[in-house]
């Protein structure tokens, strides 16, 4: 009799923990539904909505076997979405690594030619803060904004300099 009741239990246990991975399952599909996310994204938010740290995990891999979740394109797709903003290197890395993408992927992510071209986003930028202005005050505001962005010091000098070019030509 005792053996029966173990068996059970064994049976009963196994009963609760699919239940919870299709919970998990269900409700990773209504966060994907609304926007892309990292593996580390839709655990995080399963877990935070009250799904169990195992079913969380176990519904991420499902997620990636079947090709729901992919953290290569989707760290492609960060890079493109910012790159397209304005944003520099430096910010784009600090929203890969906030959204949870490994670091093994960044370099692939980050190594998709540029359509926009950070050097004219930067001058862009440029262009707009400073409206032809040359005081040194508004160029030393302007360059500090850009590398906010995420631009090197090196970047802001450069799109700084080729301004001042166009401003002079243009004089």
């Amino acid at each position: 009799m005792r053996a029966v009741s173990v068996q059970r239990g064994a049976e009963g246990e196994e009963l609760t923990a699919d239940s919870e991975i299709s919970s998990a399952k269900e409700r990773a599909l209504r966060i994907l539904a609304r926007r892309p996310l990292s593996s580390r994204e839709v655990e995080k938010r399963l877990v935070s909505k009250g799904e169990t740290a195992d079913a969380a995990r176990r519904t991420v891999e499902w997620l990636e076997y079947m090709g729901l979740i992919n953290d290569t394109e989707y760290a492609a797709m960060i890079v493109s979405h910012y790159r397209a903003g304005g944003y520099g290197i430096g910010r784009i890395k600090d929203e890969l690594y906030r959204r949870g993408i490994a670091r093994d992927m960044w370099d692939d992510a980050l190594s998709i030619p540029d359509e926009t071209g950070a050097e004219d986003a930067a001058l862009k930028f440029i262009e707009k803060k400073l409206k032809g202005s040359t005081d040194k005050a508004d160029l030393r505001r302007a360059a500090d904004a850009l590398v906010r962005r995420g631009f090197s010091y090196d970047d802001a000098r450069a799109a700084i300099d080729k301004y001042l070019e166009s401003e002079t030509v243009g004089l």
